[in-house]
């Protein structure tokens, strides 16, 4: 959809865009270049990848700490024969965010198949009947996650919005990486595919693109931290003004998204900081 593309591009002309994403590109090249990175960026990428699952998890109201997230994802703690609701947030978000090392090839050149492989990481103990993941809405089937941003598509809106999503995340490579990354995951979150895990699949594709198009080229980086750092309503605010705020809701979407980017190339400093260190838990 080259109309897409020529939109983002546009966008990301603005003043107030374009400054936001140079200093998201800033914070991310100062991250790669860290003196913990030199020797250890798997090391530092694999706790980028707990804290963000961690923090991907309380965006969706599920309370943990980086502790238990971590022991569970190297496990470590033995997970529980029958979880309560926030359980299973915490175990999709860790699957989800897991799957991101192996899907940031796909989500540029099979961008379906990624999506399929993401959500069957997220969703595999939130969905009600195994047929349901991995695969978008059937007609009648609802969403009930974050109707804040107005009623999920049904359809054929439903199969066009996803097939936009699809088409940007192909051509990722002809506008920023930022805003790329930010409106797919803003169309993920308002276009709900999924019958349930969408929250936790639209910041496991955000993550992976940041890594495929080379803006965090790492994978230290922790976006889902930068999102939650003012809060779960500010970023549910944020994204309500992408869906029904006009321009200026875009604009401040785009914006709180550059604002996640800097705040996760943060989290990813301290990370190699610890890592040179020693000092990860």
């Amino acid at each position: 959809m080259p109309g897409l593309v020529t939109a983002l591009s546009a966008l990301a002309d603005l003043p107030e865009v374009a400054d936001s994403s140079e200093q998201a590109r800033e914070a991310c090249t100062r991250l790669r270049w860290h003196e913990g990175l030199r020797r250890r960026t798997p090391e530092a990428a694999a706790e980028s990848r707990v804290r963000g699952a961690w923090a991907s998890a309380e965006l969706d109201g599920a309370r943990s700490t980086a502790s238990i997230v971590r022991d569970l994802m190297r496990g470590a703690r033995e997970r529980s024969p029958e979880p309560d609701p926030a359980e299973r947030v915490i175990h999709g978000a860790i699957g989800a965010t897991a799957e991101t090392e192996h899907v940031r090839t796909l989500v540029r050149t099979a961008p379906s198949q990624a999506l399929a492989r993401l959500h069957t990481a997220a969703a595999a103990q939130l969905v009600s009947a195994p047929d349901q993941l991995g695969r978008p809405r059937l007609e009648g089937e609802g969403c009930q996650e974050m109707a804040d941003l107005g009623p999920a598509p049904q359809g054929a809106e439903l199969r066009e919005r996803l097939a936009g999503i699809g088409e940007l995340m192909r051509s990722a490579d002809q506008a920023p990486a930022l805003v790329v990354a930010a409106v797919v995951h803003a169309e993920i979150a308002a276009t709900r595919p999924f019958v349930v895990g969408n929250g936790l699949v639209a910041r496991a594709v955000e993550r992976s693109l940041l890594t495929a198009t080379g803006l965090d080229p790492t994978g230290v980086a922790v976006p889902e931290a930068g999102h939650g750092d003012q809060g779960g309503p500010a970023y549910l605010g944020s994204l309500t003004g992408y869906t029904s705020g006009g321009r200026e809701g875009v604009l401040l979407w785009l914006r709180h998204c550059a604002d996640a980017v800097v705040a996760g190339a943060a989290e990813g400093e301290r990370i190699a900081t610890s890592v040179r260190t020693g000092r990860i838990g």
